[in-house]
């Protein structure tokens, strides 16, 4: 069974940081694709980061919004990706999701709040 678990949001101030992480189970880790979205109250759910991996991280691109902000690395012995965001905004404020694509099948967490206050 494919299991996603988001963690490490919470409130903070502009300007500052947060590391989000994205524990996978139940799928080999390597060889995989996986993104982040995030959803901002009353709004559609945006596609935030995009990776391919083959045991490293192959390709990752991010929405122009967070380019040079957010930045995904992964810890494959944990079989974690991180998605580690700075110099945050007020409107980046949102529930942030991870997904994984498993043999054309997509695996969602059930997404953590963060919050930046002005």
């Amino acid at each position: 069974q494919v299991q996603l678990v988001e963690s490490g949001g919470g409130l903070v101030q502009a300007g500052g940081s947060l590391r989000l992480s994205c524990a996978v189970s139940g799928i080999a880790f390597r060889r995989k694709t996986m993104r982040w979205y995030r959803q901002a109250p009353g709004k559609q759910r945006e596609l935030v980061a995009a990776t391919t991996s083959s045991g490293s991280l192959d390709y990752s691109d991010y929405t122009a919004s967070v380019k040079g902000r957010f930045t995904v690395s992964e810890d494959n012995d944990n079989n974690t990706q991180y998605l580690q965001m700075n110099s945050l905004k007020t409107e980046d404020t949102a529930v942030y999701y991870c997904m994984v694509v498993h043999l054309g099948v997509e695996y969602w967490g059930t997404g953590t709040q963060v919050t930046i206050s002005s």
